[in-house]
């Protein structure tokens, strides 16, 4: 992408009202006036809220957000230029319960409080399978305590990814530290049951890994 069109999706996101950009500093120093207000002040109702952390271009929370318009979606990435797809995509099609947050996943602390948050999902992260690497892995221990103090305490993760690496890598994490394992499955699409939520809405990636036959694997479970 060129820089002249990433510097016009920027500008653009910041007309529009569904998209959030706080700086690193306003975050760490306490001064988010959003978060533990997301509902109240954003949405203007108390649904479920629902974070997608590493959104990409925004389909996955914006399909969301169609499909479930009782529950509230959060995108979240650091790369505006992405999800102002999305973003955009929401205010043409009058979309009221999704929006999007640019910040690092590190800081998911200082832009949610304890227990606001009932449902996270990960779509299609970054493997991170070099070993110098686990530490930027969304799915290590660090993470999921993050994630663990934002969720209501019956709150569900769901981690849906074309890398059989970061499925293994993510069970034997699960298991290994007494965590609920409420669905696994290595191939979503050739799998009868698979949840709806699942199967029904793609990523443009997800759509290219399938036209070139990759199996997506999903994991849905509880942080213990």
């Amino acid at each position: 992408m060129g820089s002249k069109n990433k510097l016009k999706r920027f500008r653009e996101n910041e007309t529009f009202g569904n998209v959030f950009q706080p700086s690193r500093e306003e975050l760490v120093n306490g001064a988010f006036d959003l978060k533990g207000h997301w509902n109240e002040k954003v949405f203007k109702n108390n649904n479920p809220l629902v974070l997608e952390l590493g959104c990409g271009k925004g389909e996955y929370s914006v399909g969301l957000a169609k499909k479930f318009p009782n529950k509230n979606f959060i995108g979240i990435d650091i790369k505006g230029a992405r999800f102002w797809r999305g973003a955009k995509t929401a205010v043409e099609d009058g979309i009221p319960n999704v929006a999007f947050l640019r910040t690092q996943i590190e800081l998911i602390e200082y832009a949610f409080a304890n227990h606001e948050v009932d449902e996270i999902w990960i779509t299609f992260p970054d493997p991170q399978i070099k070993y110098k690497r686990t530490k930027h892995r969304m799915t290590n221990t660090e993470f999921l305590q993050k994630y663990k103090r934002i969720l209501k305490p019956d709150g569900v993760v769901n981690l849906k990814t074309d890398s059989e690496f970061m499925h293994g890598y993510t069970l034997g994490l699960l298991h290994g530290e007494g965590h609920e394992v409420l669905y696994a499955n290595h191939d979503v699409y050739k799998q009868e049951g698979s949840p709806e939520e699942v199967t029904e809405i793609q990523t443009f990636y997800e759509s290219q890994y399938l036209l070139k036959g990759k199996a997506i694997t999903y994991i849905r479970f509880k942080l213990k």
